[in-house]
């Protein structure tokens, strides 16, 4: 009995120790890993460090350029943005952050987030009794491309717009990109749609105006409910009506505002 017992324990004991081999040996291994991820994204990162140096005149000048070298940053993990909510060259306002931009090029394209951030808050609080809060982006791109908000015009693509959007995070200024359909809009107001607002907004950019006896025959609603959510909608200045018809037409100034 005692024998067994001895060749149990023993047994147990080895059972633990291979355990604890195969325990440290997958901890190296991981170790191991992550360093040589770690070399590789260094590696990427100074590459990429000097791509921007060599190309910083063109991602400064050319929208599709720099949109797509954003992209490129972001698949290793370089975010372009930080701390480009910080407002001057040396980027040393506040907290002391400097961004990856102003690090890279200096502090042009920094201020350049800067000042397009800004003008897209200007121009969406200046047209909010217009479109309710809700602007698309091709819209805001081209009006703030051609100059309609404070200073002149810049040369943007959509993708400068939904940086710029996204660099007003930080501030919690309510600001957001939102999909409306097959469009996505700047929203300005902290206020979320509700599933039936966002229905008929994506009726409207589709058909161009609802009536309520539309939603009615084609969404199955009872009347109070087309109502009701059309009430809200011009409540917020989210659609405007056309009582010149037959029946009251429903329109969205968003939708009118770009061919996109």
């Amino acid at each position: 009995m005692s024998s067994r017992r001895g060749v149990g324990l023993s047994a147990f004991q080895n059972r633990t120790n291979l355990s604890s081999q195969y325990a440290s040996h997958g901890a190296s291994l991981r170790s191991s890993h992550a360093s040589s991820l770690q070399n590789q994204l260094s590696v990427f990162q100074s590459l990429l460090h000097n791509f921007a140096l060599q190309h910083g005149d063109t991602i400064k000048s050319d929208p599709t350029f720099r949109a797509e070298f954003a992209r490129m940053c972001n698949a290793i993990g370089v975010d372009p943005l930080a701390g480009s909510n910080i407002k001057g060259k040396s980027g040393t306002k506040g907290s002391g952050k400097v961004s990856w931009w102003a690090q890279t090029l200096g502090g042009d394209v920094n201020d350049f987030y800067f000042e397009l951030a800004v003008r897209v808050v200007e121009l969406c609080r200046t047209t909010r009794g217009e479109n309710g809060g809700l602007m698309g982006v091709a819209e805001c791109r081209e009006r703030v491309g051609k100059g309609r908000g404070i200073g002149g015009g810049m040369d943007i693509s959509d993708d400068d717009v939904l940086r710029a959007v996204k660099s007003l995070d930080p501030l919690g200024s309510g600001f957001s990109v939102v999909v409306v359909g097959s469009r996505q809009m700047i929203r300005s107001i902290p206020k979320e749609l509700n599933t039936d607002q966002s229905t008929v907004l994506e009726a409207i950019q589709v058909l161009g105006y609802v009536t309520c006896s539309m939603l009615e025959d084609n969404l199955g609603w009872e009347q109070a409910r087309a109502e009701t959510v059309i009430q809200d909608l011009l409540a917020d200045s989210l659609v405007w009506v056309d009582d010149q018809a037959p029946e009251k037409e429903y329109w969205s100034p968003a939708s009118m505002g770009s061919d996109e």
